[in-house]
């Protein structure tokens, strides 16, 4: 099934793109969901005459993400967690400890953009990918160091 895509998806194209999926893909989430239009004659030519609009509005994004990158390059955040004396942590650091660390530096991610695959468990430093944008990604230092207990 041939459609346009609305708006950047990521895995699959960006805004604009003719876009070959499976009929269900399309059918059942693309189409219902606004996100693509069916690729026949009118809309081709709708997109055509947007074409300078839907640029400028990608290109934006990319200085966007471009400038997200800058900020985020370099950056790394210390998270204290309670942990015992086999470096362990009695919990662990996940994608909202991230975020929340990064809120506290004063830079605005989305948890969805954090790429860790498990939550860190153990002491010490973990480098973490950052979605910055449409297939752009860089690379964060987050420090777990122990939580001192209050006696």
């Amino acid at each position: 099934m041939e459609l346009i895509l609305k708006e950047t998806i990521d895995n699959l194209g960006r805004e604009g793109e003719l876009v070959t999926v499976k009929a269900g893909y399309g059918r059942n989430y693309l189409l219902p969901q606004g996100k693509a239009a069916i690729a026949n004659a009118e809309n081709k030519a709708i997109v055509e005459r947007n074409r300078a609009a839907i640029e400028a509005r990608l290109d934006k994004n990319r200085k966007a993400a471009e400038s997200l990158s800058k900020k985020l390059a370099g950056v790394n955040i210390e998270i204290a967690q309670l942990a015992g004396e086999d470096e362990r942590l009695f919990g662990s650091v996940n994608r909202a400890d991230i975020v929340a660390q990064l809120g506290e530096n004063g830079l605005t991610i989305d948890k969805k953009d954090i790429l860790l695959t498990e939550p860190i468990k153990t002491l010490g430093e973990t480098t973490v990918a950052v979605k910055v944008g449409f297939q752009m990604k860089t690379d964060i230092s987050v420090k777990v160091i122990a939580l001192e207990k209050e006696e």
